[in-house]
C-alpha cells in the first residue's frame, strides 16, 4: 500500500502540472471502488480550476473553487500524467478508472487494479469530511514531537508500534517506517505504548520525522505495485534497515533479526538494540 512518503511524492509530481489549469473534461469509466465515487466528481469538477494539491495523511485533496477532489490511492492505486495525442487519443486500459482533461491538453488518470482506492468530493471552504476530521496531526508538522506521544500515550496498554500507526495519534506513519523508526529509537515494537518514557519518545519522534523524510527525498519506497506519477518508482527501499529483513543480520550488532505480528501486520525488529 502507498504510504505517506510515496503519497507526498504523487503530490509533488502533479502539483506543478495542474495547478492553475482548467479542467475541460472528467471520463469516469468504474464508479465501485472502495465506496461509489461521488457524482460530483462527474458533475462539478468539470470546468473548475484547480488552485492546488494538498495532502492530510494518505488523501490528496484538489482544491477548486467548488471544493476538492479527495484521492485515495488504496492499496495499488496511482496517479498518471499523460499528453493528449489530438488524433489518436490516449487509450485507457482497463484498470484506468478516471480520466481528468486539463486545458493544455494534458490528462491525469487514475489507475486502479485492485479498486481499493477512492474518488470523493469536498465541499466548502473548511473542506470537512469525516475521512478527515478525526485525523491525528501531521508527522511533519509542528502539532507533532515526542512529547506530544508521550502525552498521547499514557495509560495506553496497546503496543508502541501499533500506538504510532493509529490515524488519530498521528497520521501516515504507516508499517514499513513504522518498523524502521522503531529500530532507529532502539524501542522494542512490542512494548506498551504507555511504558515508553518521555526521553524514548522524544527520539522516536525525531526518528519518525528522520525516516519519513529520507522516504520523500528519494522519492518514495518501492513497493510492487506503485509507481511515481512521473513514471519512476521510488529509491528508498534501498536503504532500509529492518522491515522485509528478517533473519539478516542487524545493522548495529549483527544479530539475526526477528519478525513477529502485530495488529496483523509483519513486525521486524532486532531482540538486542531494541528494548
Amino acid at each position: 500500500m502507498p504510504e505517506l512518503p510515496e503519497v507526498e511524492t504523487t503530490r509533488r509530481g502533479i502539483l506543478p502540472h495542474v495547478k492553475g489549469r482548467r479542467v475541460v473534461a472528467v471520463t469516469l469509466r468504474q464508479r465501485r471502488l472502495r465506496w461509489p465515487v461521488s457524482r460530483e466528481v462527474k458533475a462539478t469538477l468539470p470546468g473548475q480550476r484547480i488552485e492546488g494539491v494538498s495532502r492530510r495523511g494518505k488523501y490528496l485533496l484538489l482544491h477548486c473553487k467548488a471544493g476538492a477532489l479527495m484521492i485515495h490511492l488504496g492499496m495499488s492505486g496511482s496517479l498518471r500524467l499523460l499528453r493528449v495525442n489530438k488524433e489518436k487519443g490516449t487509450a485507457a486500459g482497463k484498470h484506468d478508472h478516471l480520466d481528468i482533461l486539463f486545458d493544455n491538453r494534458q490528462l491525469l488518470r487514475f489507475h486502479d487494479p485492485r479498486r481499493f482506492g477512492s474518488l470523493l468530493w469536498v465541499d466548502g471552504p473548511d473542506l470537512s469530511h469525516p475521512l478527515l476530521d478525526s485525523l491525528g496531526p501531521e508527522p511533519l508538522g509542528d502539532d507533532f514531537s515526542g512529547d506530544y506521544l508521550f502525552a498521547r500515550s499514557r495509560g495506553r496498554r496497546a503496543a508502541v508500534k501499533t500506538f504510532i500507526m493509529d490515524s488519530r495519534i498521528v497520521v501516515g506513519v504507516g508499517n514499513i517506517y513504522a518498523n524502521e523508526a522503531l529500530y532507529l529509537a532502539g524501542i522494542h515494537p512490542g512494548r506498551e505504548a504507555g511504558r515508553v518514557s518521555r526521553q524514548r519518545y522524544q527520539r522516536l519522534g525525531a526518528t519518525v520525522r528522520e525516516v519519513l523524510g529520507r522516504a520523500i527525498d528519494a522519492g518514495g519506497t518501492t513497493l510492487r505495485d506503485f509507481i511515481g506519477s512521473d513514471g519512476r518508482p521510488g529509491y528508498f527501499s534501498q536503504s532500509l534497515y529492518v522491515y522485509g529483513r528478517a533473519g539478516l543480520p542487524c545493522a548495529v550488532c549483527g544479530r539475526a533479526l526477528k519478525e513477529m505480528r502485530l495488529g496483523q501486520r509483519a513486525t521486524v525488529y532486532c531482540s538486542k538494540c531494541q528494548r
